[in-house]
């Protein structure tokens, strides 16, 4: 990310941000009136009006706010992809969106992947930090949702499972957290779920168990787990996709992003809690020592899983996962998991829907996903399902029967058995990603959920 927020500039061009309520109130001269007229701007949400100088040059921008009944900032993430270089400064038409939702806003839509291409050295727009701005607060939470970005829209062959264990090291030794990884015989003897998942791919992507530790000597703080499915690659296995149903698939570690970036976040804002991070990292390949389906798998919590589907793996490396975060007695759990398409199918890309039945925990999501227009959707653990996902000769089948057809719910019903029974869970099924590129949401990964759990876990343990 360019420093696209800075503390002060001398040359700022004023940005009226403003409702269409506003819109007379603020544009009263004739001139105005006329120019708004022939650009045919009115204040709705999203519309951008430049308004030149008399000298030819920008000397201001409209932009349009929509109804002032329901203000988004993020509306301001399409705002520095459509305008020309230079520095500018946010004129607020009513004090209806807090200054470091905007400041916000504006940074994730600078946001762009460009690892891969010749180097651009273009000078890019930037924006001068409101009044009342947290700006190194705001830069913290866009930093930590590009990294979640950055890692997702990296192709698998950059990002393995080896990429992911170095990511999550340079972040314990920059916050001063310890960082265990378990791999080899070890990882087939205390993790495996997750062994028999990974164990298909070439030995230089092998699985692994990722485990940061953070202010583990302070036994007087709440302990917070947060789990992040960490699948680089999904061929679906052995039950194979098609080419089309492949094509992202190096987002299924989306969830591992996630955790990786909200753990950052929570050491780099000094929360007071302990941290538990953890990461099984796999590449769900082919090979002659694939898993089957068929397959009677052992997980680290002792109940047996039955595979009816190779494609279906993120729920079985998440069940080792989730029962380690349970050793540990923490007091709330959060996993992140691209888990299904069924989500989508309920949802669509841009909503991603949480499951957990804390109520308290569900209610403080909700409204912190509404403070940081971060928006996701609660949807049911729904009791009458759990015995789609129950087995005939093992415990659990991964595959859940076709009755229940539910599919996203009979996947967060599965890992309910193996989330941590202390405190409260919340099982996130996100989609990490923009189908449809548009000015601030380019086409490609998407941090989802990530800015409301920041948020939620700020009021919930927060000085």
């Amino acid at each position: 990310m360019h420093d696209s927020l800075i503390a002060h500039s001398d040359n700022a061009i004023p940005v009226a941000a403003m409702f269409e309520e506003d819109l007379e109130r603020v544009l009263t001269t004739p001139r105005d009136q006329a120019m708004a007229k022939g650009q045919k701007f009115k204040g709705q949400a999203g519309a951008l009006a430049l308004v030149p100088g008399e000298d030819g040059g920008l000397e201001r921008v409209w932009f349009g706010l929509g109804k002032a009944a329901q203000p988004d900032a993020m509306a301001l993430r399409s705002l520095s992809a459509r305008l020309p270089d230079g520095d500018y400064r946010i004129e607020l038409s009513r004090d209806a969106i807090a200054a470091d939702n905007l400041a916000l806003g504006w940074a994730l839509g600078t946001y762009a992947f460009d690892r891969y291409k010749a180097r651009d050295d273009r000078a890019r727009p930037r924006l001068v930090s409101p009044a009342r701005c947290d700006r190194e607060g705001v830069l913290r939470v866009a930093r930590a949702c590009l990294l979640a970005r950055e890692m997702v829209d990296t192709p698998a062959a950059d990002m393995g499972p080896l990429q992911i264990e170095t990511i999550a090291r340079e972040i314990a030794e920059e916050n001063a957290a310890s960082i265990t990884v378990t791999s080899g015989d070890a990882l087939a003897e205390d993790y495996p779920a997750v062994h028999a998942v990974g164990r298909a791919a070439d030995p230089a992507r092998g699985p692994r168990l990722i485990e940061i530790s953070w202010n583990d000597d302070r036994a007087d703080l709440p302990l917070v787990a947060l789990v992040g499915k960490g699948v680089v690659f999904d061929s679906g296995g052995l039950d194979i996709k098609p080419a089309s149903g492949m094509r992202n698939m190096k987002k299924d570690m989306g969830g591992a992003a996630h955790a990786l970036a909200l753990g950052r976040l929570v050491m780099q804002a000094g929360l007071p809690v302990r941290l538990k991070v953890l990461v099984p990292a796999v590449e769900n390949a082919i090979s002659g020592d694939a898993f089957r389906p068929g397959d009677i798998l052992k997980t680290r919590k002792g109940l047996t899983i039955e595979i009816g589907n190779t494609d279906a793996e993120g729920r079985v490396i998440l069940s080792d996962a989730l029962a380690r975060a349970g050793e540990h007695a923490p007091d709330l759990t959060i996993d992140f998991a691209t888990l299904t398409g069924a989500a989508r199918v309920a949802l669509g890309p841009e909503l991603p829907p949480f499951y957990t039945d804390d109520e308290v925990l569900a209610a403080e999501i909700l409204a912190a996903s509404s403070q940081v227009s971060d928006p996701v959707w609660r949807m049911p653990l729904w009791r009458g399902y759990r015995e789609a996902v129950e087995a005939e000769i093992a415990d659990l089948r991964n595959d859940s029967a076709d009755w229940a057809q539910a599919g996203s719910v009979t996947a967060a019903l599965f890992l309910q058995r193996f989330a941590p029974t202390s405190g409260g869970w919340v099982h996130f099924d996100i989609f990490a990603w923009n189908p449809k590129g548009r000015p601030g949401w380019p086409a490609g990964a998407e941090a989802q959920a990530l800015r409301a759990c920041f948020a939620m876990l700020q009021r919930r343990y927060g000085p």
